[in-house]
């Protein structure tokens, strides 16, 4: 793989039967819209998809026992107007890529130009050639804007031809039996305007439960030879732009769209006020030129990558993995607006497109440090959903706030209430990457405004829902962590650390911001509450086993007979009922490893050591969120070959399908969780001093390893061979500084001059623990042991 290829993702004919698969990893977005990697012709397709931010049909939940609390309704994304189709008709036959003779079908996603070019040449059954040509493109900092440049011309003679650019609502989304999968919404948008001038037109349509309105307007730029006339369809559901006529040899027919979308609420503007604004956008977007919007893509992006590329020298393919990896996350966010970033993003419609902890466990502490002020546009929309959080509190007879376990309008939408409403563990999540943000950027402001507030109420949560023994320890009863197979079980340590993280933190951002704090009525009693539940927080060990349980009880229940469960049936919820699960030592994904990746500081380094023996033989990895904690520990414990594989299993989780879900759209916290692998793994990055340590440690995998890190304004560049360490700050002043700490040792990384540092030997951390039979993770640097 030379180096450009590093910087790209090819799919060419030999791909056509993985179609949904390279829609997801071809997908483009800019935090706000998104267009999945269909062909342009639209056909064929394995799940079209057009996104906006938050932009959803509600639906109703139908339980066979319905009972107090369950939530009634769920919202569900839906599909905007689909401006990316261009199809094309050669001598009356459709472009099908299925059909005829496909010479040359070459599909490139770029991740420096931030864009998918299309190169195919294709000729018809009836013998006709042509090529086709385009580049596509979601503009990064025009928030509405998206294009496409495309282009036909013959291979051989003459050719009639016909195009049709269409802007179509209501597509189609075929159904998928999985429970993973989402919902179908059909014919979810109401048409309520619609208009053309020349070229050009907008559509407005409406949804009918959620009260939302999308307006999507399109402007077209032509170049086509003499013959070619224009004609614009406007229908309520599809705008049609129509060009017919003959194409000689050396000729060329060129279309550029410019399209601009915009969603708000039914009772905040008018349709024809809201198709006001998307056509000034798309006509301005026409107005600079499809070369601008190409330079404004690249500007962008070159700046994103100064701090989120990652250089890994010694596997090219994991190279390209976590350069793509990182792209997908550069275009998930946004930092100018209160939005934060769904599961899959915006590439696909999987879980129905909710936000569920994955956001803040695997994504935020990513961005945090690459991309700042995308992490705090989502902690914000966070805060301002908190109305809807106290609201389920009080329903549940909670102080406090208890915020979604899934969610896009900041209301639960699950009705598995097991594995939803008694995931508390969220609210934990969105307090930890509150201090997290606090820590890494310095941003006193948000801390004493959205991030404080955010802290009291879970705060509050935890104080109102946790158990004083007669022991005077404190207690968390009837919850589920991380882990899904094990459900409504008591003191669960991820849970347990995580709120006696909230807690200590909610009281010291109080008594850091005490004005703030008294109005929202915090009083120093509350604060002395808070400290004591969570020193009194119980941590569950098995003295016997020398190990941390991962619920009270968990290593006294009947073991998992792996040896009687075939390949096939993984994902065991696929295969087992939950009842089967939830009362075996077995483990979806890995809750007591994530637990000692967060709150490192609570364990020593033996606990470690025996805690990750114990439960690696008993996690399965049925989630794509376990693979990169399991390889942080991994790699901290010692166990390098186990790490490396672990990581590489999180970075091709997509690119590889390794999971058979790419096809609903991308695993951004699996995406994150390389990042997380390399970086806190192979980095030794951890931050829950509030301070940069690092305790990196290489796989002989890799000779080389670069990455930068943001803080406190600073951007901070390291460098690990397997001999020494550099730390530098390239971009600083030579009297600013940033405090680190490498191994043990403190010392102080100035603009002036960079500081290195040896690599300590690793020390022989025994024979490599054992992994469920046929689990362990795809060997990619040795051979099977």
């Amino acid at each position: 793989m030379d180096g450009d290829e590093r910087w790209r993702v090819r799919r060419t004919a030999d791909d056509l039967d993985r179609t949904a698969e390279t829609e997801s990893i071809f997908a483009l977005s800019n935090g706000w819209v998104g267009w999945r990697g269909t062909l342009d012709e639209g056909r064929p397709y394995g799940m079209p998809g057009t996104y906006l931010n938050g932009f959803h049909e509600r639906r109703e939940l139908t339980y066979p026992e319905s009972g107090y609390g369950f939530p009634q309704e769920s919202d569900t994304v839906v599909s905007a107007p689909n401006a990316a189709l261009v199809r094309l008709w050669v001598a009356d036959e459709p472009l099908d890529v299925r059909t005829g003779t496909l010479r040359v079908h070459d599909r490139v996603l770029d991740l420096r130009a931030g864009t998918v070019e299309r190169l195919t040449e294709w000729v018809s059954p009836a013998g006709h050639g042509v090529r086709v040509r385009s580049t596509r493109l979601v503009s990064l900092p025009r928030r509405p804007v998206a294009a496409v440049r495309w282009s036909v011309e013959p291979l051989d003679g003459p050719v009639d031809i016909r195009v049709c650019a269409d802007l179509l609502a209501n597509e189609r989304v075929p159904e998928r039996d999985d429970p993973r999968a989402a919902s179908v919404v059909t014919d979810p948008l109401t048409a309520e305007y619609r208009h053309s001038t020349g070229h050009d037109g907008v559509l407005v349509h409406r949804t009918d439960r959620s009260g939302q309105r999308v307006a999507v307007a399109v402007a077209h730029e032509v170049d086509a030879p003499d013959g070619f006339a224009p004609g614009v369809d406007c229908a309520p559901d599809r705008l049609r732009l129509s060009l017919s006529g003959t194409l000689g040899a050396g000729e060329r027919l060129e279309l550029t769209r410019f399209a601009a979308y915009e969603c708000a609420p039914v009772d905040g503007t008018s349709p024809e006020d809201l198709a006001g604004q998307v056509v000034a956008e798309a006509d301005a977007a026409r107005a600079d030129g499809f070369d601008a919007l190409l330079a404004g893509q690249r500007t962008v992006l070159d700046a994103a990558w100064e701090t989120a590329d990652v250089l890994l020298v010694g596997d090219d393919e994991l190279q390209q993995a976590i350069r793509f990896a990182m792209f997908h996350l550069i275009q998930a966010g946004r930092p100018d607006g209160d939005r934060t970033i769904p599961a899959k993003g915006l590439t696909g419609n999987g879980y129905d497109g909710h936000v569920l902890w994955d956001t803040e466990g695997y994504v935020l502490p990513v961005l945090t440090y690459v991309a700042p002020a995308v992490a705090r546009s989502a902690l914000r929309w966070r805060h301002a959903h908190l109305p809807q959080a106290r609201e389920r509190a009080a329903e549940l007879r909670l102080p406090g706030a208890t915020f979604p376990w899934r969610t896009i309008g900041g209301r639960e939408c699950s009705g598995y209430w097991p594995a939803g409403t008694a995931a508390l563990h969220v609210n934990a999540d969105i307090a930890d990457a509150v201090l997290r943000y606090a820590a890494v950027t310095g941003d006193d402001d948000l801390l004493a405004g959205p991030g404080l507030e955010l802290l009291v109420e879970t705060a509050r949560l935890w104080q109102g829902f946790g158990h004083w023994s007669d022991t005077g320890t404190f207690h968390l009863h009837g919850v589920t962590g991380p882990d899904e197979y094990a459900a409504l079980v008591d003191d669960n340590v991820f849970t347990n650390l995580m709120a006696r993280r909230n807690l200590r933190g909610a009281a010291d951002a109080a008594g850091r911001h005490p004005e703030a704090a008294a109005r929202l009525g915090v009083d120093p009693a509350e604060v002395s509450a808070w400290r004591a539940a969570a020193d009194a927080m119980v941590v569950p060990y098995d003295r016997k086993l020398g190990v941390h349980q991962q619920t009270a009880g968990f290593t006294s229940q009947p073991e998992w007979d792996f040896a009687s469960t075939d390949e096939d049936d993984y994902p065991l919820l696929l295969h087992f009922p939950y009842l089967e699960l939830y009362r075996k030592q077995v483990v979806k994904q890995a809750d007591l490893v994530l637990a000692m990746q967060r709150c490192p500081g609570e364990f020593t380094a033996e606990e470690k050591a025996r805690n990750f023996a114990y439960y690696e033989a008993r996690t399965v990895r049925d989630s794509s969120l376990s693979a990169s904690p399991q390889a942080v520990l991994a790699a901290e414990v010692g166990h390098l070959d186990l790490a490396y594989d672990l990581f590489a299993e999180s970075a091709l989780q997509d690119l590889a399908d390794l999971g058979d879900k790419t096809s609903d759209g991308l695993h951004l916290a699996s995406l994150a969780g390389a990042w997380l692998a390399l970086v806190q793994g192979f980095g030794g990055l951890r931050d829950d001093r509030a301070v940069l340590s690092f305790d990196p440690r290489l796989p002989r995998q890799i000779h080389r390893l670069a990455f930068s890190l943001r803080w406190h304004g600073h951007r901070l560049r390291v460098t690990l061979t397997p001999e020494e360490a550099r730390y530098e700050l390239p971009d600083a002043d030579p009297e600013a500084g940033v405090d680190v700490w490498h191994h043990g040792e403190p010392f102080r990384v100035t603009g002036g001059a960079s500081v290195t540092r040896p690599m300590p030997p690793v020390p022989d951390p025994g024979p490599e623990p054992p992994s469920p039979p046929g689990r362990r993770p795809k060997v990619k640097g040795r051979a099977p042991s």
